[in-house]
Formats: structure tokens, C-alpha cells, sequence
């Protein structure tokens, strides 16, 4: 028995009474043809049982097929993990995750992606953007990621901040320390201020008050990290552990203070916060918190694409951390290749 063919584009073209043309432009740009031509296009597709391609799929849902995601900085490690979270996510549902750098383009650039026609939905995970960027009405649904745009109501999918934080001091204090800096990120930055509340909370449960001259910032990058090291070799009366808000910055630190003759943790030890994947090949190895940031990226999408099926989606969801000791506290003789599971 003869294998019957499978449509081709020309089968639907004579079908619907229009150019196989006119056919593509209508799967892959709907808004170029007219509304009779897409009833037409679409009625023949279903006749024929054209095997549709993506646009086609896109064209039947009223979907652009896409997801954005806005982050700052993409040479950041940070961010590698969370974005293949979230395009393993959107794989699944046969949707393609277009990422785009915030430092570069704009306002005028970035606001063009805000509309339905461009991308499904909105992945934020700078909280420096203006919210009257994705105040149109044609703007689709919006998860923030990890930050918070202050102004922007939308859900949010966020790790733990401040219960990490909490658990850096908890373990620093445990080893017996009770002299405790905090290098912190950018002052207006939504992270800086989480961690701040939780480097506060277990301060405060340890009995410990901070002092100011050992509160330094920096801009959550390794060269802020070296720069405050500067600072800290300069003070007359040093702390003996210090907390980082990121591991970037705990990496630029440590690698100027050993430059300086400083041991870690001997003289002072050091704890960072994310797990990225150098905390754990640097010598020492960085106690840090680890995010799970394979598991927010999943889950914001998780998020996002309940908010474009018109569900019901969490106001705030928050993952929680889980602290990594390593050598910058505990040590050289522990073991190098501790890592979170």
C-alpha cells in the first residue's frame, strides 16, 4: 500500500487561493497579510494537515514564539546558569529564549522588545531598569528574576538573600569569630539591600554589633573586590572575617590580600555569596552560598508561562540557599572540592 505524501506548501497555496508566496509570509509574519488571508491560510493548513512549521504553531496560539530575557552585564558567571535553567524550560514547551544584554541598546532599544508581537513574555533580571519601559499595553507578562524593579508590579522569583546571608555570619561566628566586616554590593541595588537584612539578622543573633569602618561596597565586580582589599589592608584595626555579597567580589579580594601576605583564613577569612563555578577551583576554595540558579531560572519560567496561560501566578516565590564551607574558612586541610549537591 502506497505511503500517502505529506502536504506540501504548494497543497495549501492551491487550497487557500493564494501564492505558496504568500503562504510563508502568512506563517512567518502574520501582521503583513490581511485577516481574510490568514483565515484562508490557516483554514488550508488544517485541510491538508500541513505539517506547520514554528511560525505556523506561533500564528494558531497568537504567539511571537519567544521569550526575552533582560540581563545586565552577560560576561557575568552569574547569569550562565540561570539562563540555561530557563532555556531548558522553554525547550520543553517549544519556545526559544532570546537574551539580551541591558548595558547595550538603551531605553529606546530595550522598550521595543516590551510588546506582544516581539516576544511571548518578559524575563527581568536587572532591577536598574525604569518600570514606565514595560508600562504599555502591549507589553506582555513579566517575571522579575533574583532583583526587584522597585515601582514594577509583576511576580517575582527570588533566592533566599537574607537567610543566606544569615548563614554566613552563623557559620563565621561558629569558627569563633566575633570581628566581622561586610564588603556589600551597590547601595541601591534590591540584592545589597536583602543581604543587608540578613547579615544584620545574624549579627544581631550572635550578639554582634557591625562597625562603620569595616562596612565596605563595592559594584559586585572582582576589581571592586581587589579595591576594597586596599582599603581593608589600610585600617589600623582589622577585622578577622569578612562576608562578600557576591563571589566575584570575595575573588577579587582574596586574590589581593594573599598578594599582600595576608593568609586566608589564618589572618582573615573570607565568605562569598552564589557558588559560582571559579569559587571552587581558587586556592582556597570560597565558602559561599550557593544559589541554585538552574532551579530559578526553571521555575521563573515555571512562572512566566502560567502568567501567559492566564493563571494564577505566586506574587513572590523564593528559593531557598544552602551554605558551602570551604577552605577561605575552614582551612586548607579541608577538603578542595566541597560543593553544594
Amino acid at each position: 500500500m502506497r505511503q500517502e505524501r505529506a502536504a506540501r506548501i504548494k497543497d495549501v497555496a492551491r487550497i487557500a487561493g493564494v501564492s505558496t508566496a504568500t503562504v510563508s509570509r502568512t506563517l512567518s509574519n502574520p501582521d503583513i497579510v490581511s485577516e481574510e488571508t490568514r483565515r484562508s491560510v490557516l483554514a488550508a493548513v488544517k485541510a491538508t494537515r500541513y505539517s506547520a512549521n514554528v511560525a505556523a504553531r506561533n500564528l494558531r496560539r497568537q504567539q511571537a514564539g519567544g521569550v526575552l530575557a533582560l540581563a545586565p552585564n552577560l560576561a557575568n558567571p552569574f547569569f550562565s546558569e540561570i539562563l540555561a535553567g530557563m532555556s531548558e524550560a522553554l525547550a520543553e514547551r517549544r519556545l526559544n529564549l532570546i537574551v539580551a544584554d541591558t548595558q547595550f541598546g538603551g531605553s529606546s532599544q530595550l522598550v521595543q522588545y516590551a510588546d506582544r508581537s516581539r516576544a511571548d513574555g518578559l524575563l527581568i533580571l536587572d532591577s536598574r531598569l525604569d518600570p514606565a519601559l514595560f508600562a504599555g499595553a502591549q507589553c506582555p507578562p513579566i517575571v522579575q528574576v533574583c532583583e526587584e524593579i522597585e515601582g514594577l508590579q509583576s511576580p517575582r522569583v527570588v533566592a533566599d538573600n537574607a537567610g543566606g546571608a544569615a548563614a554566613a555570619v552563623a557559620h563565621l561566628v561558629e569558627l569563633g569569630h566575633t570581628r566581622i566586616a561586610r564588603l556589600a554590593g551597590p547601595p541601591d541595588n534590591s540584592l545589597t539591600r536583602w543581604r543587608d537584612a540578613g547579615f544584620r539578622r545574624g549579627m544581631d543573633a550572635a550578639g554582634l554589633s557591625g562597625r562603620g569602618d569595616w562596612h565596605l561596597t563595592g559594584d559586585f565586580s572582582m576589581e571592586s573586590g581587589r579595591t576594597a582589599a586596599a582599603r581593608l589592608l589600610a585600617l589600623p584595626d582589622r577585622p578577622s572575617a569578612i562576608v562578600c555579597d557576591n563571589d566575584e567580589m570575595a575573588c577579587g579580594l582574596m586574590s589581593a590580600l594573599i598578594r599582600s601576605g595576608i593568609d586566608i583564613p589564618g589572618d582573615i577569612a573570607v565568605a562569598g555569596f552564589d557558588d559560582i563555578e571559579l569559587s571552587r577551583h581558587l586556592t582556597p576554595t570560597l565558602t559561599t552560598v550557593h544559589q541554585p540558579r538552574r532551579r530559578i531560572g526553571r521555575e521563573a519560567v515555571r512562572q512566566l508561562l502560567l502568567a501567559i496561560d492566564g493563571a494564577d501566578v505566586a506574587e513572590r516565590t523564593v528559593i531557598p540557599c544552602t551554605l558551602v564551607p570551604r577552605q577561605s574558612t575552614l582551612g586548607r586541610e579541608a577538603l578542595s572540592d566541597q560543593a553544594a549537591s
